[in-house]
């Protein structure tokens, strides 16, 4: 059975002219799209610093965001099926359609996944990886990927958040950064063929 390839799209991209192109890109591939929070997310910060919610509000309130991010990219990007439980991917991978995944039905209220900024939608991407048995984590960003190093060097320069490193010790799939990223790179990466577990 063909391992799914889990894109993680993230906010800092709606606004580039890049978008549409790498959203077609994942849909005719059948990869599952996992939305960043953008600017909605942005807003839950600003809210939290100026009505003092919790981390665990703040926490819940960013995966509502991604939800909403989600619903918008759907709109956009029509060959992409919204999903937000297994049994919707697995509809999907049956018809051989890419996937976009709205997170809160799975991502809200698990043990798994602390409560706290040091959890962005990159380590949610990566959790949803886990969860569908991922082969393979492209996370696309706008700005430009090093050339070498891992996720803890990754975290440390501050292009993915503080738990990615440590859910990424669960994951036995490979992950990739894609920076800046454009439909022609996701497409490359896309079509190289996935390494065979030792």
């Amino acid at each position: 059975m063909t391992r799914p390839v889990v894109v993680k799209f993230g906010g800092s991209l709606l606004g580039s002219p890049e978008r549409n192109g790498l959203l077609a890109v994942a849909a005719r591939r059948g990869a599952v799209v996992a939305p960043g929070g953008g600017p909605v997310a942005g807003a839950v910060r600003d809210a939290q610093a100026r009505h003092g919610a919790s981390d665990r509000a703040a926490h819940a309130m960013a995966i509502l965001a991604m939800d909403q991010v989600a619903m918008m990219l759907a709109d956009i990007a029509p060959g992409l099926a919204l999903c937000a439980t297994p049994a919707d991917f697995s509809v999907a991978a049956a018809a051989r359609r890419g996937a976009l995944w709205r997170p809160s039905p799975m991502a809200l209220g698990t043990d798994d996944l602390p409560a706290s900024w040091d959890v962005t939608s990159d380590s949610l991407a990566l959790w949803l990886a886990v969860a569908l048995g991922a082969g393979r984590l492209i996370l696309l960003k706008s700005a430009a990927a090093p050339e070498a190093g891992g996720p803890d060097a990754w975290a440390a320069s501050g292009l993915v958040d503080a738990h990615l490193p440590r859910l990424a010790k669960r994951f036995d799939g490979e992950i990739a950064l894609l920076g800046p990223a454009s439909a022609a790179a996701l497409h490359r990466a896309l079509e190289t063929p996935l390494r065979r577990a030792a």
